[in-house]
């Protein structure tokens, strides 16, 4: 009661001083030094002493502050991922995969979101980079040149796109590709469209030459509708166009495209398959959840995810180069999934 009273101050009000690397140092018995090499470099001083001060740390519920580490070591354990879009499903097995390899490492990932805005991406770069030690442009709507004086600024990797001089993580997407074209061929499809994405994408561009020329390898033919909006929406207004095309397969630039196809096949009773087949890409969470279930290629999201921190790491030099880990990255094969959305051309 007497300290209470020494304090008028409502004991909820009062602040509760964090524990510094002194206070464990003193409980330890040994120097702050010892302390701090104890903490962030384990295996510099001895197992005993070293287990006295985590056990100290854990008493006083003492956590180490990455900014303050940052300046002897130049690195702030921290690393930035910015993304285009939060809800397109797409980002989430790039994020989870990204945030595992970031944990695997001791590193926080700190995320921004742009919009589908290339201005307020670069914004959120400039905001973030000083506090990050590397970045990973997920999904990114900056231009080459823009992307170029990022990584002049700090060690940075570019998801599923191709930019030169710069580091990128891309998938393989003949496996993929290869294995859905043979699927229609051998149900008896030749006609086929690609339903392109944003005419800014390099993935759409990329994804529309592999399908052109692994079609025109087997004697099908495949038009090109779009460019069209990567969403539920732009899918079903490509209906129409569909339809007048006559093709008996329809291949989406990605599965939202797709799964927005097939809606408003449905809501129009245009059967699927039967009138068209449709296939998308990516496999995203959900891609089973539609009527008939869709058929899709598959991209390695996670892993991709994953390899980009370690390499943008690597860049960074807080991990050592693994070439086991680089032939696996190299190998993010993409692969057909198939599911109820096709089957064989319809006899006149």
């Amino acid at each position: 009661m007497a300290a209470d009273a020494a304090d008028p101050r409502p004991a909820r009000s009062r602040a509760r001083t964090a524990a510094t690397i002194y206070d464990v140092a003193k409980l330890a018995g040994v120097n702050p030094s010892t302390v701090s090499r104890a903490l962030t470099q384990p295996g510099r001083v001895n197992a005993q002493t070293e287990a006295r001060i985590r056990e100290a740390a854990a008493q006083l519920k003492y956590r180490t502050n990455p900014m303050a580490r940052a300046l002897p070591t130049g690195r702030t354990k921290t690393l930035g991922l910015l993304i285009a879009d939060i809800t397109n499903p797409v980002i989430f097995g790039i994020v989870r995969g990204a945030e595992h390899a970031a944990g695997e490492f001791g590193y926080t990932l700190v995320i921004a979101e742009s919009q589908e805005s290339g201005e307020r991406e670069a914004r959120s770069a400039e905001r973030i980079l000083p506090a990050v030690d590397a970045l990973v442009l997920g999904t990114t709507r900056l231009a080459d040149d823009q992307i170029r004086e990022l990584a002049e600024a700090k060690p940075l990797v570019v998801l599923n796109r191709e930019i030169s001089g710069v580091s990128t993580v891309t998938p393989d997407l003949e496996p993929g590709i290869d294995q859905a074209l043979a699927h229609l061929e051998l149900l008896g499809h030749a006609a086929l469209v690609f339903l392109s994405g944003p005419a800014d994408s390099w993935m759409s561009r990329r994804r529309g030459e592999a399908l052109r020329a692994g079609a025109e390898s087997r004697g099908m033919t495949i038009a090109s509708i779009g460019p069209i909006d990567p969403t539920i929406d732009g899918g079903r207004g490509a209906l129409p166009r569909v339809i007048a095309s006559r093709a008996t397969a329809v291949i989406a630039y990605n599965d939202i495209m797709a799964i927005g196809l097939l809606r408003a096949a449905a809501e129009h009773g245009v059967a699927v398959p039967g009138t068209f087949s449709i296939l998308g890409f990516d496999d995203i969470f959900g891609s089973d959840f539609t009527s008939p279930a869709l058929t899709t290629v598959r991209s390695p999201l996670a892993a991709a995810g994953g390899f980009a921190v370690r390499r943008a790491l690597e860049l960074a030099g807080a991990v050592e180069p693994d070439d086991a880990a680089a032939i696996e990255a190299a190998s993010l094969e993409t692969e057909l999934v198939i599911r109820g959305s096709t089957g064989p051309v319809r006899s006149a």
